[in-house]
């Protein structure tokens, strides 16, 4: 796949086993999307020549071996930095571990021109497929979420769970699952101001798992964004939205035992690192009704969820960057650094989606990110 230091591997299989694909399966692939993202479900698409074996005229060759249909597993690794002479560190960086979901077929009159389409999704898809109605009684969250993540082990090589502050008692509150696994586990963790994440670890078909409080340090850093700044600068294109309708402060409140009376509930200060040195303000007020049943801890940690969400997205950076210049593959739900756009929108910035297009010859990742205000909080940032 692409050339100048960069190479693609694909692994397709089984769901237990992916193995490396033929060359033949490769050299038909034409160009290929990931789309990574802090709290969605990722996803990919590949695009696949079809063609006919001189042998076999009676189907396209890539449907007939089977090896692209749902619900094989996919897991695509880039290699940066592999030219003969070149002093870089060669670097591996799996960009998705998933399941295939569907495949579309566009035939042509033209030859060479007929293709398959291939699209999927991460494994976190296998915690998504079974709807479930279970109650826990006596059981903190963080018990449960590991109890669930038990049942898929095989495709784990760590689970970081980190323990929740609240356990319920039978007689106030009964923690009720009444969906999927995955859906059940990201509300946890949105009642407890965490989150919840999948990533590839360094064990192909291993994936490490973690559930708790956000960590946005800037230290281990990417290396930076820069724009106008000559012979270093690496990205295409970028610009910036400040939105000041997008900060909300959430209010909550609860319902006392003994006398029925709504108690407003303070919430405490996001635990996100500052990333602008002037926060937007909130100018819209939105009021959490699904808290009024919740003891004081639960529904302060709830509200600190929402307000996080509502806080960070004041102001958006959208923007392309071409990897051979860049040099790293840009990574989700981390801090990068922005220069060369000026004071106002310079500095750092949470990483929250990144799309992958490859083809031979080129890799552009195009990026969104996000922080609370304008206004960078240092005055240079590492590159």
């Amino acid at each position: 796949m692409p050339d100048n230091g960069i190479r693609l591997e694909l692994r397709i299989g089984r769901p237990t086993a992916p193995v490396l694909a033929s060359y033949e399966v490769v050299d038909a692939l034409i160009d290929l999307e990931v789309t990574q993202q802090d709290r969605e479900r990722s996803g990919f698409q590949m695009t696949f020549s079809l063609g006919r074996q001189l042998r076999n005229y009676s189907d396209y060759w890539l449907l007939r071996e089977g090896i692209l249909d749902p619900p094989n597993r996919v897991i695509l690794t880039i290699i940066v930095g592999v030219l003969v002479g070149v002093n870089r560190p060669i670097k591996r960086q799996i960009l998705i571990d998933g399941i295939i979901t569907n495949h579309q077929i566009a035939p042509s009159n033209q030859p060479g021109e007929s293709r398959l389409i291939v699209t999927g999704e991460d494994i976190s898809l296998k915690l998504d497929l079974k709807e479930k109605s279970t109650t826990y009684e006596n059981q903190s969250d963080s018990q449960i979420v590991t109890k669930i993540l038990q049942d898929y082990s095989q495709y784990w090589s760590k689970t970081d769970v980190q323990n929740s502050e609240y356990t319920p008692t039978k007689e106030k509150i009964i923690t009720t699952q009444q969906g999927t696994d995955l859906k059940f586990i990201q509300q946890l963790a949105e009642r407890n101001s965490f989150i919840f994440e999948i990533k590839p670890s360094n064990t192909l078909g291993k994936n490490i798992v973690y559930w708790g409080e956000e960590k946005r340090n800037i230290t281990p850093y990417q290396p930076a964004l820069s724009m106008n700044m000559g012979a270093f600068t690496n990205v295409d294109s970028i610009s910036f939205s400040f939105n000041a309708l997008n900060p909300t402060e959430p209010q909550v409140e609860i319902v006392d035992d003994i006398n029925g009376q709504p108690i407003p509930v303070k919430i405490p200060s996001s635990p996100g690192q500052a990333l602008a040195s002037e926060p937007a303000k909130a100018l819209r007020q939105t009021i959490l009704r699904s808290t009024n049943k919740l003891d004081l801890i639960p529904a302060q940690r709830y509200g600190e969820s929402v307000l996080s969400r509502f806080r960070e997205n004041a102001v958006t950076a959208s923007g392309e960057v071409d990897t051979v210049r860049y040099g790293h593959i840009l990574q989700v739900r981390q801090l990068v650094g922005v220069r060369g756009v000026g004071k106002s929108y310079g500095g750092y910035y949470y990483v929250k989606q990144v799309t992958h297009r490859i083809k031979r010859g080129e890799y552009k990742q195009s990026f969104t990110l996000i922080r609370e205000g304008r206004g960078a909080t240092t005055q240079r940032v590492e590159v």
